[in-house]
């Protein structure tokens, strides 16, 4: 069975682990402190490679930033990557099969194959971290684009010029569906030193202002899986991330089925979370070379 070595690039870690046809991961997952440097994270991932290369297939790569159609050079900012990391060369690292993949569009296409969309010709994958990531599966083909960029959600939520999103715009869905809008809903509804931490402490505690806060931020979770529902009309819309596990997936399912103008979908909370990008990638490129 082919099997490929597969790697999820963040800005904190990276995890790499080699992963089969079947979606079985055929070693243990290990993960390390993402070096502070281009050049160091390249000899890491080099290292690595080489260390393998004789026991796989190929490469994957899932990583911050917009992929090419051609799944080998990133297009775009790479979030709080080091520096000079999205203009290396990837191709180099080895003689077997590449394929980089947005980290999203990765976890999306794992949930797809074998996860919380399985089944869908159509779904939507949120990633509700620190910022929002998003995949699109349409007509089982995962959405990219005229350049490799589509799903990006810095989109322009409402038209208040309140929230800075990170992108440089104001008030993109972005800062209003993330664990940073969470902590600005804090901010606004139960003090300036609050953060979403407080919120979901607030929560258990019934501290109605945490109430009120998680509310609105919920509240702009549905408008967002509305804007979703609209616009792609999917099967399923996946909620994974850090944010996600605070969801209130019947109440928030139900109210943005009432108020889409497209048939239901189902909402559902992702299966693989942190592994779901290194095995998206995984399956895209055995896809690939198989």
């Amino acid at each position: 069975m082919r099997k490929v070595l597969a790697f999820d690039v963040g800005g904190t870690k990276i995890a790499y682990a080699a992963i089969a046809a079947d979606g079985s991961f055929a070693n243990e997952i290990i993960k390390v402190t993402t070096p502070r440097s281009a050049a160091a994270v390249y000899e890491l991932l080099h290292t690595v490679i080489k260390g393998q290369e004789h026991e796989i297939d190929g490469v994957a790569i899932a990583t911050a930033g917009a992929i090419d159609n051609a799944n080998l050079h990133i297009i775009s900012r790479v979030g709080n990557l080091p520096e000079g990391y999205g203009e290396l060369d990837f191709q180099s690292l080895t003689h077997k099969p590449l394929l980089l993949e947005n980290d999203a569009n990765a976890a999306a296409w794992a949930e797809f194959c074998l996860g919380a969309a399985k089944g869908a010709s159509n779904a939507v994958v949120l990633t509700l971290g620190t910022g929002v990531g998003a995949g699109i599966i349409v007509n089982s083909r995962l959405l990219k684009g005229k350049s490799g960029a589509a799903g990006e959600m810095h989109v322009r939520f409402n038209n208040e010029h309140r929230r800075l999103c990170t992108c440089g715009l104001w008030d993109c869905l972005e800062t209003y569906v993330s664990g940073n809008a969470l902590t600005a809903d804090a901010k606004d509804f139960m003090g300036a030193e609050m953060t979403s931490y407080d919120v979901i402490r607030g929560l258990k505690s019934n501290d109605q202002k945490a109430r009120a806060a998680f509310d609105h931020w919920q509240n702009c979770l549905e408008n967002a899986l509305v804007m979703m529902g609209n616009l792609f009309d999917p099967e399923v819309i996946v909620l994974s991330g850090s944010m996600a596990q605070f969801v209130e997936y019947d109440k928030v399912g139900r109210q943005a089925n009432q108020d889409i103008l497209t048939s239901p979908f189902a909402l559902r909370p992702a299966k693989f979370e942190n592994n779901a990008g290194m095995l998206g990638a995984a399956l895209l490129l055995l896809e690939k070379i198989k």
